[in-house]
């Protein structure tokens, strides 16, 4: 009692202090506050360590549910008459991949040509009795096929002698479905490395299944669905475009749907749709298991993924709409032997027959479908083009790109307005603030690349392959990622400290506070800019996919508006004369979780995808530095963490998590460096093989008296990043690598290679090799040459035609003077036009070429006028002897521009 009255005496002594001792009073206390909250232990190691991981945790969740959870396979009886079973599918895969790799002219091909054929026999058989089963054996005429752009663009890809199986099923009694019809289409043609379960018996097998289940329908159709089986597909989309050029039923095609494989199994995704979005729209409405990714589409047509589907030809060609599907998973294995059915994951299968199914029912008794596009103004097509994306697999979002120009622009100016008001209410701390945020997410850009690039760099140099990672993707995150987020907290942390001093020199000036609460004050108002320059990153990358009308512009949407919105509604406060508080737990993890439901996903499976592609990634072998492919990986690694870790990072230097942080990210990039180095995991693996390429090369370039003898050698190459030497020691054929010897095969050139002249001269004659003889040149007003060429036993061959020196050419098939390539004018690539030919048995050899000069040449070039490849499907002793002895990890590496195991090369001089 004494001690309260003493209390009392003494707070009613100072009460003359007034105003001082009250202001003394809420300084101490704000000061115990700040320092209390500063200190508390939400911010401690422990905390920010599991945050870490429970977000990567989350992260492969989403993966694995979204990508690799697939329905159950059901049986035939499971399925029904009218259902899609995955067991009667697999049983078509697996014998097409009996017969082995079946490429064009192929006897392989044939066989597997009479396999769909019977099957299809067999559907009309017991086709239900109201509905009609037509099937065509179809022989295409030779074609030229010319794309605008693409892959192919600079080349004209001439075929001829190719056979495909087509069936239209339709409703017996409406007269009017044969007029309006939707196409379905894959290839049953392989490279000639592989038996292609993945690419693309898998989407045969499908669509076998899927045309009985469709044959068993009669209710409700009111269109016929046309099943196209083609061939030609791997040597050039010939299949396509000889179906769309030459068939009767083709003109009755409204919507064209492409089934595509890059890799082995998995969910079957939409990678285009489009340009008319009735599709697309029709598929998400009834999609049993959606998936598709605006981004995978924006990748594709950007030309970062060097690959091009039958899809172009239906788009470019014949001016239709329609989906254009893809199996992703596991793209390493593309175009090589372990395109194999062992690797195939069960349910891939059920997950495209079933989603397919639906679809094509669905639009087969609709009453609309779109006529083309062929009509329309590329303004209209632009904004009805469709941005979709799916949400775990479950349900698939789809909006036109009218909407999303008028989300995007209400969006931003909203963001604009907020930004505008904030600074003008802060007036220049406010504006100086921001520019010191933004210069912490700049500053976190560049350290993350550079550390991450560091790592790429010495990779190379340190490593048994420049690219170790490759069976084991998992690697690049310890590898690539934990440099790159160091970088990025290290670039962040230099803004802070920056943003830092700013605040307290700026505070100096303003309010007396405290030593303790200043500095207090000063942390936590950097930590709330160093958020908001989070806001400010996405925002900008918003205005410029919303004005380049990028697609996938919706994931900066997704990360811009929903941490926004929880710092709103967590954090905000329109009263400055409060003191700031360190940002709250629950802002970052409402704000995070939308975007990482949405985005996780495709950003892991791009990783992924970009990972495999690094076994194809040199397109002419040796030609790019051996990190450049790192250099790539590293790139996608470190702009993803600087994209979105920017606003989790901000709440890392108020804690005592830092250090913890560092240590377990280098520990995690120690780890996986030690992996590489001891070779604990190989590089490539049985089921991950490096793709090579063995080819038996008969060189006559420049030998125009036959009586000289061509070179002949052994070349072996790989599109893999890395030397040869481990390989060609387990090979002992007498190989000798490096770059002194660059061989040109027309479409690419190999300028670091291996190759051998032991036994090199057996199985191969003097008639295999081609010929290019002038009938005649005239030399008037314009100068005019007539070339005779003789590819001899070859039906596959790359012709180059020198632009510098012909303004323009004409091409006919000899043996009928059929004109195969009109004049016109042509596009070229790096100067140089590729003719590009491939067919079957019965497809010519003999041809006519007229080259029309240029008025301006001068006919003293040093490179040849004409340059030519044939590729013969044949053994000899020596290259079936290093297959038989390349390593397991090694795999041949097939495509169209990829030569044969024998491959005769020759040319034309401009001086001739």
């Amino acid at each position: 009692m004494r001690q309260r009255r003493e209390t009392a005496s003494a707070s009613s002594k100072g009460s003359s202090s007034g105003e001082a001792s009250e202001e003394e009073s809420s300084s101490n206390g704000a000061e115990i506050r700040t320092t209390a909250y500063v200190g508390n232990p939400r911010r401690s190691s422990f905390v920010w360590l599991a945050l870490l991981l429970i977000i990567t945790y989350c992260c492969s969740s989403i993966y694995h549910y979204q990508f690799q959870s697939m329905p159950v396979p059901l049986t035939a009886e499971e399925a029904g008459k009218r259902g899609f079973s995955e067991i009667e599918a697999f049983k078509h895969v697996r014998a097409l991949t009996q017969v082995g790799p079946h490429p064009v002219g192929s006897e392989a091909l044939h066989l597997a040509l009479q396999y769909v054929l019977t099957a299809c026999e067999n559907i009309k058989k017991t086709a239900l009795w109201e509905v009609d089963v037509e099937v065509d054996l179809f022989h295409a005429k030779s074609g030229a096929n010319h794309l605008r752009s693409g892959l192919f663009s600079g080349r004209t890809l001439v075929y001829s002698d190719l056979n495909h199986v087509v069936v239209r099923i339709l409703p017996k009694y409406v007269s009017e479905a044969r007029g309006q019809s939707i196409l379905v289409s894959s290839h049953i043609d392989t490279v000639i490395s592989t038996a292609g379960a993945g690419d693309c018996s898998s989407c045969v097998g499908v669509m076998l299944e899927l045309a009985r289940g469709i044959s068993q329908w009669a209710h409700g159709l009111k269109r016929a669905i046309i099943f196209l089986f083609n061939t030609g597909e791997e040597e050039g989309l010939n299949g396509a475009h000889s179906f769309i050029t030459q068939h009767p039923w083709s003109k009755t095609v409204r919507v064209a749907i492409d089934l595509e494989a890059m890799g082995i199994g998995g969910k079957s995704t939409i990678f285009q749709a489009g340009p008319h979005p009735w599709a697309i729209e029709n598929f998400a409405l009834v999609a049993k298991y959606p998936s598709g990714q605006v981004i995978a589409q924006d990748l594709f047509s950007s030309g970062a993924i060097k690959s091009a589907t039958d899809f172009q030809v239906y788009k470019e060609v014949a001016g239709l709409s329609g989906l254009d599907f893809a199996y992703l998973d596991n793209t390493a294995v593309y175009h090589t032997k372990n395109d194999k059915l062992e690797l195939l994951k069960t349910g891939s299968l059920q997950h495209l027959g079933e989603n397919m199914l639906a679809f094509l029912l669905h639009i087969g008794a609709s009453s609309h479908i779109p006529e083309g596009n062929s009509t329309e103004s590329e303004e209209d097509i632009s904004k009805n083009n469709a941005i979709y994306f799916d949400i775990l697999g479950m349900y698939m979002v789809v909006y036109r790109q009218k909407f999303a120009n008028m989300l995007h622009n209400s969006v931003i100016m909203q963001s604009l307005l907020i930004w505008v008001t904030s600074l003008v209410m802060g007036g220049i701390p406010a504006a100086a603030s921001l520019a010191l945020s933004c210069l912490s997410v700049l500053l976190m850009w560049v350290f993350a690349l550079s550390f991450s690039f560091l790592v790429s760099f010495l990779l190379p140099l340190i490593s048994s392959s420049p690219v170790p990672y490759v069976s084991s993707p998992m690697l690049v995150v310890g590898l690539f990622g934990a440099p790159a987020f160091l970088g990025a907290l290290t670039g962040q942390h230099f803004g802070f400290l920056l943003l830092q001093k700013y605040l307290s020199n700026t505070l100096s000036k303003g309010r007396q506070l405290t030593p303790i609460i200043k500095a207090a004050v000063v942390k936590m108002e950097a930590e709330r800019w160093l958020y908001k320059a989070g806001s400010f990153q996405w925002l900008i990358l918003l205005i410029l996919g919303n004005y380049f009308k990028i697609g996938s512009s919706y994931l900066a949407l997704v990360w811009l508006v929903s941490p926004a919105f929880a710092y709103g509604f967590f954090e905000a406060t329109l009263t400055p004369a409060r003191l700031p508080k360190p940002l709250k737990l629950a802002t970052i993890i409402l704000g995070l979780a939308t975007p990482i439901l949405f985005s996780a996903g495709i950003f892991i499976r791009l990783a992924a995808t970009l990972i495999g592609g690094m076994v194809r990634f040199d397109r002419n072998p040796g030609g790019t530095p051996e990190w450049l492919g790192n250099f790539v990986i590293a790139a996608f690694i470190a702009s993803l963490l600087s994209l979105t870790l920017v606003y989790l990072l901000s709440y890392v230097h108020l804690s005592g998590a830092k250090r913890a942080i560092i240590l377990a990210t280098l520990v995690l990039f120690s780890l996986s460096l030690a992996v590489v180095l001891t070779g604990v995991v190989p590089p490539f693996s049985e089921d991950t093989a490096r793709a090579v390429n063995v080819v038996h090369v008969v060189d006559a370039t420049g030998k125009l008296d036959q009586g000289q003898n061509p070179i002949s050698y052994v070349s072996l190459f790989s599109n893999t990043p890395g030397n040869l030497n481990k390989e060609v020691k387990q090979i002992d054929e007498g190989f000798v690598c490096g770059r002194d010897k660059t061989v040109d095969f027309v479409t690419f050139s190999v300028k670091y290679g291996c190759w051998t002249y032991n036994d090199t001269t057996n199985d191969w004659t003097e008639m295999d090799i081609p010929t290019m003889n002038v009938v005649s040149d005239a030399k008037g007003n314009g100068r005019i040459t007539q070339v005779s060429i003789n590819t001899k036993g070859s039906i596959r061959w790359v012709l180059a035609i020198n632009i510098e020196e012909i303004e323009d050419f004409e091409f006919k098939d000899a043996r009928n003077s059929e004109e195969l390539i009109s004049v016109d004018k042509k596009s070229s690539v790096d100067g140089w036009h590729i003719i590009q030919f491939s067919g079957g048995k019965n497809a010519p050899t003999l041809f006519d070429l007229t080259l029309y000069w240029r008025s301006g040449s001068t006919h003293n070039s040093d490179s040849p006028l004409l340059k030519l490849r044939t590729d013969v499907n044949r053994l000899t002793p020596i290259t079936e002897r290093v297959l038989e002895k390349l390593p397991r990890w090694c795999s041949l590496f097939g495509k169209s521009t990829s030569p044969y195991t024998l491959a005769f090369l020759t040319n034309l001089p401009v001086k001739f």
